[in-house]
């Protein structure tokens, strides 16, 4: 005598859906390569906002420190550097003043001084401001 049983045979279709292997390394792989350029943009931003603070706040502290030195007697203007103290940790300056001459105007170029203000940023100063001013210094008798 034959039995049948009650417990269905597995049959293998055609119309069985999910993913292949490949096509779930192939969309991970797809979004790798997105994630990395998500993140490169995200710290060339990073980078990019560090370089504008240093621009804005640089120039305020160039202007602040070219009223400093216009404020002060003419006669007095020497080369320096420093730092600006607690407030602005990591920022440094120099300042170069030297004679203008030129060619043809000895009478006007001893009464010129050009200065050179330069602020930096950084541990290694990468980050660098440049500023250069011409004063009139009339001569004292």
């Amino acid at each position: 005598m034959l039995q049948y049983s009650n417990t269905p045979v597995l049959q293998y279709s055609k119309d069985v859906s999910g993913f292949t292997l490949l096509e779930v390394m192939i969309a991970v792989a797809i979004i790798a390569i997105a994630l990395v350029a998500v993140f490169g943009s995200q710290s060339q931003s990073l980078s990019l906002a560090n370089e504008a603070k240093f621009n804005t706040m640089a120039a305020l502290l160039a202007q602040s420190k070219i009223a400093e030195i216009t404020a002060e007697k003419p006669e007095g203007l020497v080369s320096d550097s420093g730092d600006f103290g607690e407030d602005f940790p990591g920022y440094h300056w120099g300042l170069t003043v030297s004679d203008v001459t030129f060619g043809g105007a000895e009478e006007v170029s001893d009464y010129l001084k050009k200065i050179d203000l330069s602020l930096s940023y950084g541990e290694h100063g990468q980050y660098q401001y440049r500023l250069r001013l011409y004063q009139f210094v009339p001569k004292t008798r």
